[in-house]
């Protein structure tokens, strides 16, 4: 599992875009985490699915509502990470409305899931490999600080918690 002083895996992840913008098609578009986080500090939560209750009522609108105290407290981009495609993470971030704010990245595969370590195995519920919840805040690269929730859990990885440790 990956832990706090690593580097992000090499990965791809695709984002759905709805404008054209600077290097960035309409459609799914592809970027490599590595480059992405670059010289970045990302405050990086994910989650089990998009439209799920808890994921949809409380951990993305808490990323949504503490954007810009996470932007004073340096942090440069929010990352949501999913094992969903990017249509379906497109759909979710027009009906959170997180444009601007919270990036919907889909690891339709769970490469980058499966890479990190923290895989949740939901095949009994119907929904497959997915990833578990947690959060963790990332600078250039490296994990600063990782926030893993104890199965059926919403206690660590909400946007306050990781606001902390970014003012820190």
């Amino acid at each position: 599992m990956i832990k706090v002083g690593d580097t992000l895996p090499a990965a791809t992840l695709m984002e759905y875009s709805d404008v054209e913008g600077k290097a960035c098609s309409i459609g799914p578009n592809a970027f490599d985490v590595g480059k992405a986080s670059a010289g970045k500090t990302i405050a990086l939560f994910a989650l089990p699915g998009a439209f799920t209750p808890t994921c949809s009522a409380k951990h993305v609108p808490g990323y949504l509502e503490n954007f810009a105290a996470l932007q004073a407290a340096g942090v440069d981009e929010i990352w949501c990470v999913s094992v969903n495609d990017a249509f379906v993470m497109g759909a979710w971030a027009r009906e959170q409305k997180s444009a601007g704010k919270v990036r919907m990245l889909a690891d339709g595969s769970a490469d980058f899931t499966k890479a990190t370590g923290l895989t949740l195995d939901l095949t009994s519920r119907g929904m497959g490999l997915r990833s578990n919840r947690y959060s963790m805040l990332v600078k250039d690269g490296k994990v600063l600080s990782l926030n893993v929730e104890a199965p059926g859990k919403f206690e660590v990885s909400d946007a306050a918690t990781l606001l902390e440790q970014a003012k820190a």
